[in-house]
């Protein structure tokens, strides 16, 4: 084959350069306020709105083996916790430009590579005395009921006002977007800067007990102390709240049995309150959807109680997003809504309140369907499996069978996993038999529990004991029904007694925006999804950045005076040790330039910067004091409770901006990290690009011809 070939692993480094264009498209998507973009399908010219870079990346031309990678890298991550990625797109771009820095400098790819593995595990490891358990959060959350120097968001207030409300639990409707005199607000005002490291770090490490011990002396049983502070809090104090006025009578209010609610006293009065908190906290500023998740944690809270669970159940969660309707009718809806043809809708009025029969299916309806691992015979051409003795048309034989099949068995409602044959979808309308196509398997076996339905792959499987029964199928209506017009397709709901299932109705009259809002949904429950299955999280807003930032040039410093103890004993002459000693300090201050990016673009994105310069200066004042401090984790803890851990001192809002507590996702976070260094480094470590098939002869003429070798 023709091929071409290039030297790609110089100085200038193509694909490192690659990585850092392709990643500068997305700095705007840092931080809690991020930056939509349009994207234009010049074929169709339709336009997406995005604000992920899943999205984005998906929406790139990525012709290049870096850019190639570059996805793999995000899809993973979006696969795992479907958050991320945002941090993962700006790292990958800012310590390729890091590393290309350090070969312009002539540091060799093998110290790179080995210094900034041994740093980045470095980090992972000091930045545990960070982690706070899930337990303390919930705490906390709870105590700042009463507490009045806790700060809250509109989304907070938001989201108690519905708990306490029986009528907006399962059916949570309200709008986000509305005037703020129609959303009751909380905004407490936040403790002043002279506060730091005074009894106000008391109340707020007592919360977080499992950070708070980590920064006890060694041998000290009795108390907590903060190196240089001289504050000493006792390991016996606790916050307990016993009674309270917020305390909610929820649990025990009759809610109708019908749409399979949960009935019975909550055992912890409390928990709902924090889970929902928690998600407010975990949503970084994303407060559009935030409520609705808020509904949901409190049914799945109440329903926890009985099993004996505190985990947030994503399998008993689905999306349905109606197109034509304003934000403010987005609501939480106990069962399956999904949209159906206008055909389908006039059979669901003829089926309206009465029970139905169900009917489950774990694959494609159509003729030529067969199961994964099907083996046909070998050396056998079939041309027709079910010859019609009568002459008819193929296949008129498999639709006649398939019908009689449903109409003895009395079934009135098919949920089907994969396609639905379109011919046998309009016998079954003819036949008053409503058939609903592109059904998750999560859906399938909620209905399975609550019914008795047992799933079969073809409709020859059918038996008596696989259908099930009890469930009801309407109309979705909005609270003024106008739900029901909107044109091309219409909404429904599939529900029975008992089913632990809900839907998130999002509605938007954008169609640009349906897939930018279920991503936003989607992004805040995994996000609350993790952290109750890590039973740990992060102190958000910039802390664990810079401790990593103050930890990297901590090491980048001892090792240059290190050099010098050890040159003796490990080489023969000591100026021998000094090259490895500054290239490694190169190394670390380039990694450790990653991170402070990073907390300077989410100030600038945050506008609590006028610019990256000053925002830099910020974070450069920072770190001075908290080696000044001598104890960086608990400088940065109390930058935390106060809610100013990037706070700048010029920016457009940070005049008037409220100081709000956030959390991040332990594994998210220390993944991001490692796929994007792994990325850097593994692109870093490629010595060629070889490129073959016609693409040569464009290579001939273009004006980067010289830098390829032509075999």
């Amino acid at each position: 084959l023709p091929m071409a070939f290039r030297d790609v692993n110089t100085r200038r480094h193509i694909g490192l350069q690659q990585l850092s264009s392709l990643a500068s498209t997305g700095r705007t998507f840092l931080g809690p306020v991020k930056s939509h973009k349009f994207v234009v399908d010049e074929s169709t010219n339709q336009s997406t709105l995005i604000c992920s870079a899943v999205r984005l990346i998906e929406s790139l031309d990525l012709t290049t083996a870096a850019g190639q990678l570059l996805n793999e890298a995000i899809q993973a991550q979006n696969k795992e916790f479907k958050t991320g990625m945002s941090t993962l797109l700006f790292l990958v771009g800012a310590w390729s430009n890091a590393v290309v820095e350090c070969l312009q400098q002539n540091v060799p790819v093998s110290a790179i590579v080995s210094v900034m593995s041994e740093g980045l595990n470095s980090c992972c490891e000091r930045v545990q005395c960070l982690q706070i358990s899930i337990h303390d959060v919930k705490k906390e959350l709870c105590s700042s009921r009463v507490r009045p120097s806790t700060f809250e968001s509109k989304a907070c207030q938001v989201g108690r006002d519905s708990f306490q409300d029986p009528q907006n639990l399962l059916y949570f409707q309200r709008d986000i977007s509305a005037p703020e005199d129609a959303i009751p607000m909380n905004l407490c005002s936040h403790q002043g800067s002279d506060c730091i490291f005074n009894k106000g770090l008391v109340s707020s490490l007592v919360g977080f007990g499992s950070a708070a011990s980590l920064v006890k002396r060694a041998g000290d049983k009795s108390a907590s102390v903060i190196s240089g502070g001289g504050v000493t809090t006792p390991s016996c104090i606790k916050h307990k709240l016993t009674h309270s006025r917020h305390l909610s009578t929820l649990g025990k209010g009759h809610l109708s049995s019908q749409q399979g609610n949960f009935q019975g006293p909550s055992a912890d009065p409390c928990g709902c309150y924090s889970l929902g908190q928690l998600a407010v906290a975990l949503s970084h500023g994303n407060q559009t959807k935030v409520a609705l998740l808020q509904s949901i944690a409190k049914y799945q809270q109440e329903r926890a109680q009985c099993r004996g669970s505190s985990q947030l159940d994503i399998t008993e969660i689905v999306t349905c997003s109606l197109l034509g309707l304003p934000e403010s009718y987005s609501c939480v809806s106990p069962g399956f809504v999904t949209l159906v043809s206008p055909e389908q809708a006039t059979v669901i009025k003829h089926l309206e309140d009465k029970p139905l029969r169900v009917l489950l299916m774990d694959g494609d309806l159509t003729e030529q369907y067969r199961h994964l691992g099907f083996n046909r015979p070998r050396n056998v051409r079939t041309i027709l499996e079910h010859p019609d003795p009568q002459g008819g048309r193929a296949g008129d034989t498999w639709l006649s069978r398939m019908l009689d099949a449903l109409v003895s068995f009395g079934v009135s409602l098919v949920l089907v996993k994969g396609n639905v044959c379109k011919s046998l979808m309009e016998r079954c309308i003819a036949s008053r038999i409503l058939v609903m196509g592109s059904v998750t398997r999560d859906v399938l076996c909620a209905f399975g529990e609550v019914t008795g339905a047992q799933p079969v792959t073809y409709l020859t499987q059918l038996k008596a004991s696989c259908v099930g029964n009890g469930a009801q199928v309407e109309l979705w209506q909005a609270s003024d029904g106008r739900a029901t017009d909107l044109g091309e397709l219409v909404p429904v709901r599939v529900h029975v007694g008992g089913i632990p299932l809900l839907t998130a109705v999002l509605t938007t009259a954008v169609a640009s925006k349906v897939q930018l809002l279920e991503d936003q949904f989607w992004t805040s429950v995994y996000r609350l999804h993790h952290a109750l299955n890590e039973g740990k999280v992060f102190p958000g807003g910039g802390a664990v950045e810079l401790l990593c930032l103050s930890h990297i040039q901590a090491l980048a410093e001892q090792t240059v005076g290190r050099a010098d103890k050890t040159a003796v004993g490990e080489f023969p002459s000591p100026w021998l040790a000094v090259p490895e000693a500054e290239h490694k300090s190169i190394v670390l201050q380039a990694l450790a330039s990653g991170w402070k990016q990073y907390l300077s673009v989410v100030m600038c994105n945050t506008a609590k910067a006028a610019s990256e310069l000053e925002a830099c200066a910020s974070v450069d004042r920072h770190l001075k004091k908290a080696a000044e401090c001598g104890s960086p984790s608990a400088y940065i803890l109390e930058l935390f409770r106060r809610g100013d851990v990037l706070r700048g001192g010029s920016g457009p809002c940070s005049d008037h901006a409220e100081a709000l507590r956030v959390y991040d996702n332990v594994g998210a976070k220390t993944e991001a990290w490692r796929r994007a260094l792994d990325l850097v480094l593994l692109v870093l470590q490629t010595d060629a690009e070889i490129i073959t098939g016609p693409k040569r002869n464009q290579l001939l003429n273009s004006p980067v011809s010289s830098d390829f070798m032509f075999l």
